[in-house]
């Protein structure tokens, strides 16, 4: 009885040693792809930092003003006036459409006679 108990403690240490090895490679496994998605993340936020400084470039006044003064003749482009902009209670919503209900469901439990 005694061998038998051995042998199976030995047989559960060796299962339990095995589980902890794949475990130990999944976690590092695990961490690896971590480490690689911060790295791409800060790559992207570089990125985007590069993007939005560029766009502030080419957005600068003084160059689009002059983008449209060099094609007036094309574009005809003209600055903004404040009688140009509105008000939002000038702005024509359409109506709203009925709502129909078709397949009606009585949910009260009583029966109402639909003629």
């Amino acid at each position: 009885m005694r061998t038998v108990l051995y042998i199976l403690t030995t047989l559960a240490v060796i299962g339990l040693a095995f589980w902890a090895y794949r475990e130990n490679y999944a976690t590092q496994d695990a961490l690896a792809k971590t480490d690689r998605l911060h790295r791409d993340i800060r790559e992207a936020h570089a990125r985007l930092a590069v993007l939005k400084a560029e766009w502030a470039y080419l957005n600068r006044p003084d160059r689009l003003r002059d983008l449209a003064d060099i094609n007036f003749d094309r574009l005809g482009l003209l600055p903004f006036r404040p009688d140009q902009f509105g008000h939002v209670d000038e702005v024509a919503y359409p109506a709203p459409k009925p709502l129909i209900i078709d397949n009606a469901v009585d949910v009260s439990g009583e029966l109402e006679q639909q003629p």
